[in-house]
């Protein structure tokens, strides 16, 4: 452990860990945008600039180590005008689109521009203009809106490990691209959208079959029921509509997915979609009751496994469920019915 005064309050807390750590769990909040606990420190944006006593210049929270007898100061006046002067800079230099903006309310620098009274960029000059690359089946990418925070370029690298995106040129040309900047459709990117999910502005956005806002949704917290891994995900609902998806944090995904699980929704809301029991009666299948149809079920089981035996039975199960209910299916027909005649879909 080791002791350091925050705001000219002392604290114990592990030795080891970064500035901004230590102030998350002490409850004390720091602004960010290029910040994720799941990779390793980058200190790009320079939003989360700290005064530490003994040193001459600012230093970044998210990458200066605590030691013992630190003294911090995170909210003072030299702070939150340097941090004032990056929002600026950032501003000055970023499309002025906020009303019609996708990620409106829930974009993060639009939310320290107002909690740090930045209403402008001040810096008159040139702005980018690059063509939006709109190949993407998935989602879009607006290098005009991007931060260069660098969050979409280290997911991809760090965590999905498919290196689809990199930063290229220097100085105000930087911008994020793909290999010769041929556009997204032309690299290896797999669709997955983990970039689209920490991105912290407009800068990449899901092709939305439904326009929605953030205010607009509630999240439903579920199992992902794309294969037998059990990734976690946010169901995003707007009136008794599923409008989108985004990954959960949690185990055991992280909040990483993949390309089916993060867009392969719209099947919850299809028109063939059945939404009760069928049973067939007189050639004609006929909507039921769970009773009326697991009564049916009993029966037929019953009747059947009394005239040929349990060797008669066969069971099919899918990839689509999760690992427990896959595994009650094979016990019901091994242990209940009385028989190995179990598969599964998921073959090549």
């Amino acid at each position: 452990m080791a002791e350091i005064t925050i705001n000219a309050k002392k604290y114990q807390v592990n030795s080891g860990i970064t500035i901004l750590e230590a102030c998350n769990r002490l409850g004390i909040s720091i602004p960010t945008l290029c910040h994720d606990d799941r990779l390793e420190p980058y200190a790009a944006c320079r939003l989360c600039v700290v005064e530490v006593k003994g040193k001459k210049n600012l230093q970044t929270s998210c990458s200066t180590k605590i030691r013992d007898g630190m003294v911090v100061e995170t909210h003072n006046k030299r702070v939150i005008n340097a941090r004032k002067e990056v929002l600026d800079l950032l501003f000055s230099n970023h499309p002025e689109d906020c009303l019609t903006c996708e990620k409106a309310g829930g974009c993060k620098l639009q939310d320290y521009c107002y909690e740090y009274g930045v209403e402008e960029g001040t810096y008159v000059g040139e702005k980018k203009d690059y063509h939006i690359d709109d190949s993407n089946p998935f989602y879009t990418y607006d290098p005009n809106k991007c931060i260069l925070c660098g969050k979409c370029v280290r997911v991809c690298d760090e965590l999905q490990c498919t290196n689809a995106i990199g930063l290229g040129n220097r100085g105000f040309d930087s911008k994020v691209v793909t290999p010769f900047d041929l556009g997204l459709a032309t690299s290896n990117c797999v669709s997955c959208g983990n970039c689209v999910a920490v991105c912290p502005v407009g800068a990449l956005t899901p092709k939305k079959k439904e326009k929605y806002r953030t205010w607009e949704i509630r999240k439903v917290k579920t199992t992902c029921s794309y294969c037998g891994v059990g990734c976690q995900i946010e169901l995003l609902v707007k009136g008794d509509k599923v409008v989108g998806v985004e990954p959960a944090r949690g185990t055991p995904n992280d909040g990483l997915l993949c390309v089916k699980g993060r867009f392969g929704y719209s099947f919850i809301n299809h028109s063939d979609r059945l939404k009760a029991p069928l049973i067939k009666r007189n050639g004609e299948f006929e909507e039921a009751t769970w009773e009326e149809a697991y009564d049916l079920i009993i029966d037929k089981i019953s009747e059947i496994k009394e005239e040929y035996g349990s060797e008669s039975f066969a069971g099919l199960t899918s990839a689509r469920c999760t690992n427990e209910e896959n595994y009650l299916f094979q016990k019901m027909f091994r242990a209940l019915i009385g028989t190995n005649n179990v598969d599964h879909c998921a073959r090549l």
